[in-house]
């Protein structure tokens, strides 16, 4: 354990040990993904993607071992049992800080099949990481306006016709599906502009949720609604890197997903979109219950605040 060094030295040491790890499996990750790119053929992704999505899984546990190894955080985590290694899952979280991936893909990984997310286009261009979720399948999305669609309605279809192509991937292959319905990271700001109805989160957006189901739902058995909690403040990923994160708070639930998501169509169906969001937003209104819950039960300074570092 390192966690006895200074909290600057576990930074620099978890720093190394997250590029070290990223560059080793990345290797082989671009390796088999040329292979993939210069043999498109469903024979030959048959093969290679569930080797992608090992060299995916032993990255994520090499991430959770300097982990443990720089870290003393305390997990208080509830609802982890009863998944299928070889199924289907729609998952949404609470989004704060890039730390979330971390939790998520920690406590996640060989408990269900790997996490895909739905991202932004822009990442794409992060170097090595951008190339490597594009290696692995990751549906890189356009976030436009609400206002912006309304001008430009042919614009809905690109994004559900990139749901639709990584669907259609994902359906060969188990994969939990997974999605930050805020969009965005919660900021207090981004919580005034809103004008969010709620204490903790942001206004959820239905669309890529409800494409998803649409293009995939018969396969789905459930919602996995995530809710992370930092007690302590939520942390930037330095602060995450230097171990200063006491605790760490997770409650895991699983929702039935009305069947007719799955048949109807989001797009053209406003009375569906309007279902879909209605149902979204009871869960988001449970969720900033809840978390109202947790950060009263750890003593918590409350929303938005940041994790000091010590």
């Amino acid at each position: 354990m390192l966690s006895f060094l200074p909290p600057t030295v576990r930074g620099v040491a978890a720093s190394v040990m997250l590029v070290a790890n990223t560059l080793v499996w990345c290797l082989l990750l671009f390796a088999l993904s040329l292979l993939k790119l210069a043999l498109p053929f469903a024979p030959v992704r048959a093969v290679i993607d569930p080797l992608l999505n090992g060299i995916a899984t032993r990255w994520i546990a090499g991430n959770s071992g300097w982990m443990r190894l720089t870290q003393r955080t305390a997990w208080d985590v509830e609802g982890l049992g009863g998944f299928a290694w070889r199924g289907w899952y729609m998952v949404c979280a609470n989004h704060q800080t890039w730390v979330d991936i971390f939790v998520l893909q920690h406590l996640f990984n060989r408990r269900i099949p790997l996490l895909k997310f739905f991202l932004k286009r822009e990442l794409i261009w992060v170097p090595i990481m951008g190339l490597a979720w594009w290696a692995l399948d990751f549906p890189f999305m356009r976030r436009h306006s609400e206002q912006y669609l309304r001008k430009h309605p042919d614009k809905r279809m690109e994004d559900l016709e990139t749901t639709r192509r990584a669907c259609a991937k994902f359906a060969l292959l188990p994969t939990s599906v997974m999605n930050f319905v805020e969009g965005t990271r919660f900021t207090a700001a981004k919580h005034v502009a809103q004008r969010s109805p709620y204490r903790h989160l942001l206004k959820p957006k239905a669309g890529a949720l409800a494409l998803s189901l649409a293009a995939l739902g018969d396969r789905f058995d459930s919602m996995v609604d995530v809710t992370i909690v930092y007690p302590d403040g939520v942390p930037t990923f330095w602060q995450f890197l230097r171990g200063d994160v006491k605790r760490i708070v997770v409650r895991v639930d699983r929702h039935s997903i009305p069947p007719d998501f799955a048949r109807g169509d989001f797009m053209t169906d406003s009375k569906l979109r309007k279902r879909v969001q209605a149902w979204l937003h009871g869960l988001w209104q449970r969720k900033d219950e809840r978390i109202d819950e947790l950060l009263a039960a750890a003593g918590s300074p409350g929303p938005g605040a940041a994790a000091a570092p010590h």
